[in-house]
């Protein structure tokens, strides 16, 4: 080879080398910017996997400090929240420097104590971040981002570094979103899974609730002379306030009572038949419906007379009824099957309708009275008729009346007195007219339509 192809190849070679120097520095940027994009994604991604794994919401949160301070490579990252009771608290602080964690921890502290002489009702201020930046000097230079749930501002998660060189970027900014993004997301998940646990265990004593009251009512109605009986209560809720009752009036019938299940000599001694109605719905209203068929049931075997047992009755629950804010109307009535004598008294309870079968009319069995809980010193009224065979009565409450359609128009009690009428013309029955009735006012209200009273039939019949 020729010395002067020699120094071309030379030449050509170190042309080669200074060319080849950006390239390799440009792939080793290019190399860097994968090694940093994957170590993001890794972070996030375990972030995502902690807040479909994890069970405990601590957890979560001791992680987010971490994440946020690796994803914007800070030195240090504080997670401060808004507790139950409307106040701040600083949950996790990630510090790997002791002295830079005992400087945050004592700034944050500060700033937080202070801000906690007052509830924190609104949406944090970004006067927060003054606050703590105030206190931290030039140390370390800071920056937030709020946690949103449902729309309103529940915390705010800081990073901090003590870099004077260190760059805010829109990317480190995007990046600390999304770990506040994850945090408002379990903390969201962590109310709705109380919540459910919440109603889960009301749902249970709901239940609970539902079966008592159930088991409290008559399992099936009693045997009685010359009378045929058939009762039926339907709540709006799990657990209602109407109440029914058939009370033997001796001591030895309420032996004999389980299941009604007493031999001929009790069909023959008169029974009390009681129907009523505690204002309200729900849980409070079955607990004071279980108070008042336990006191008038003790008070039954006293053997006063109706208007008596209703004044004794409102005296001894006055007090009970006025601490709840809630009323009881109660129509109380004893029958005799001997002389086929009702006799009866009313707390402003719905009047019983009675058909008189010999007649073919109907009348309504009322007297004065006021509601139970409205006046310890209430009076009440003795009234009484005599039954015949072919007549029935319908006890009722006022869910029959008031059941709205979906028009907005009541049933009303002239519509129950025309239904009960065709009720009583067509059956001969008194579980038959007690369908009928149910039927018809199913078919008035429909089926859509859900936001109607409990309701109580009990229909008895003189054979």
């Amino acid at each position: 080879m020729s010395s002067e192809s020699s120094k071309k190849n030379i030449l050509a070679g170190s042309s080669s080398t200074t060319e080849s120097t950006p390239v390799l520095a440009l792939k080793e940027i290019v190399a860097n910017l994968c090694r940093e994009q994957n170590k993001i994604q890794n972070l996030l991604s375990s972030l995502g996997f902690a807040l479909r794994s994890f069970n405990n919401l601590n957890q979560f949160l001791e992680l987010a400090p971490l994440m946020a301070a690796r994803v914007t490579d800070a030195d240090c990252s504080a997670l401060i929240l808004v507790n139950n009771s409307g106040y701040l608290s600083l949950e996790q602080l990630h510090c790997q420097d002791h002295q830079m964690n005992q400087e945050i921890r004592e700034a944050i502290s500060s700033v937080i104590n202070k801000t906690n002489n007052k509830q924190i009702n609104s949406i944090l201020s970004t006067s927060l971040d003054e606050k703590i930046s105030n206190v931290l000097g030039k140390k370390s230079c800071l920056y937030s981002t709020p946690i949103l749930v449902k729309n309103v501002e529940r915390g705010r998660i800081y990073i901090f570094s003590s870099d004077s060189e260190y760059s805010w970027t829109q990317t480190k900014r995007k990046l600390l979103q999304l770990v506040s993004d994850q945090t408002s997301v379990a903390i969201a998940n962590n109310e709705l899974t109380v919540e459910l646990r919440s109603k889960e265990r009301q749902d249970r004593e709901l239940e609970i609730a539902s079966e008592i009251q159930l088991r409290l009512l008559p399992r099936q109605c009693p045997k009685i002379k010359g009378v045929n009986l058939a009762a039926r209560c339907q709540t709006a809720s799990r657990v209602g306030g109407d109440y029914y009752d058939f009370i033997p009036t001796n001591y030895d019938q309420f032996l004999q009572n389980k299941d009604f299940k007493q031999d001929d000599r009790f069909t023959c001694v008169p029974w009390s038949i009681v129907i009523g109605d505690v204002m309200g719905k729900g849980v409070p209203a079955g607990l004071i419906m279980t108070m008042t068929r336990g006191m008038l049931r003790a008070e039954v075997l006293h053997r006063h007379s109706p208007a008596q047992i209703l004044q004794h009755l409102n005296h001894f629950m006055y007090v009970d009824l006025d601490n709840s804010h809630r009323f009881v109307t109660l129509f109380y009535s004893e029958y005799n099957p001997q002389n086929g004598c009702l006799s009866y008294s009313n707390a402003a309870h719905n009047p019983p309708l009675l058909w008189k079968g010999a007649a073919h009319n109907i009348q309504k069995l009322d007297t004065e009275g006021m509601l139970i809980g409205l006046d310890p010193d209430s009076q009440y009224e003795d009234g009484q008729v005599q039954l015949s065979s072919g007549d029935v009565v319908l006890y009722y409450t006022d869910g029959f009346t008031d059941a709205v359609n979906k028009k907005g128009l009541r049933f009303d009690e002239k519509n129950l007195i025309k239904v009960f009428e065709e009720g009583c013309q067509k059956y001969k029955n008194s579980q038959e007219i007690l369908d009928y009735v149910f039927n018809q006012i199913e078919n008035f209200v429909g089926s859509e339509n859900d936001d109607n009273d409990d309701m109580t039939l009990v229909v008895m019949q003189i054979e």
